[in-house]
């Protein structure tokens, strides 16, 4: 309904919109360079951030441009599983058929890895999303699951992906060994006003809106209402264009902004 008052082509605050028409903000760029870096020196990288600020939309684009001959992409996003849980997902993921004993699992991992850089030269490509739930023993089986050639090469890409706290959690001296393989560490800040600002006017482009539909006073309001976050400024600008095409409102004010905010909250 919404999109034929707007006459929009498509929904663009969508999450499942393709990765080609992402937008490229500040917290996007120095991602991207970073993750650049990782893919060419492999290793382990670090990437934290508040709920919502494009961390895992950052990885996915990355993700998007490896080339499939050359990279294997794991990725894993349940974190909150026993070590042999763990291991058992790895395996899955790589294919691999899991074994009932840790150490076999360990092996059986490590083998394939080699296999997969020595013999068919692909990289492999390990991603921990929401890390922060990871438990103590994971951590610990990590720098031993990537440790080649007694700790003298770097055969996979691996990437721990979670909220600000897992910065906190790997600074705890138990993880001293862990912390010092890192050689990629970024901190997503949010959405700044301007940018929030070139990202709902370039999303309104892409389906076929040129005109300006929100009043300045109601680009503050998301903005402020957003905490930096990407995908709470998403599901307002809906809410309000949704309350909009609902009651006839061609330009979004204030009292629609807040319409929409009290509507995304939970009621208490």
């Amino acid at each position: 309904m919404f999109k034929a008052f707007w006459g929009m082509e498509f929904n663009p605050f969508s999450k499942d919109l393709n990765e080609k028409y992402c937008f490229k903000s500040s917290d996007f760029n120095q991602a991207i360079a970073r993750m650049e870096h990782l893919k060419n020196t492999k290793g382990i990288g670090l990437f934290t951030g508040n709920s919502g600020t494009g961390k895992t939309y950052a990885l996915r684009y990355f993700a998007s441009t490896l080339n499939p001959s050359l990279f294997k992409i794991v990725y894993v996003p349940i974190s909150t599983v026993t070590v042999i849980e763990f291991y058992r997902s790895l395996s899955y993921e790589f294919g691999i058929e899991p074994r009932s004993k840790k150490i076999d699992l360990f092996k059986s991992i490590q083998e394939h890895i080699i296999s997969l850089v020595k013999d068919k030269k692909i990289t492999p490509v390990i991603i921990i999303d929401e890390a922060q739930y990871l438990k103590t023993d994971i951590f610990n089986d990590i720098k031993l699951l990537l440790n080649f050639s007694m700790d003298s090469v770097n055969h996979c890409i691996f990437i721990l992906n979670g909220q600000p706290i897992l910065n906190n959690i790997l600074s705890k001296h138990v993880h001293e060994a862990l912390r010092q393989r890192i050689i990629i560490n970024y901190n997503f800040v949010g959405i700044s006003k301007s940018e929030m600002e070139n990202y709902i006017l370039s999303r309104l482009k892409l389906c076929g809106i040129h005109e300006n539909i929100f009043e300045i006073n109601a680009l503050e309001a998301i903005f402020s209402c957003s905490n930096g976050s990407t995908r709470k400024v998403n599901t307002v600008v809906e809410k309000c264009m949704l309350i909009g095409a609902q009651n006839n409102i061609r330009l979004i004010n204030t009292d629609v902004v807040m319409a929409a905010q009290n509507e995304t909250e939970l009621i208490s």
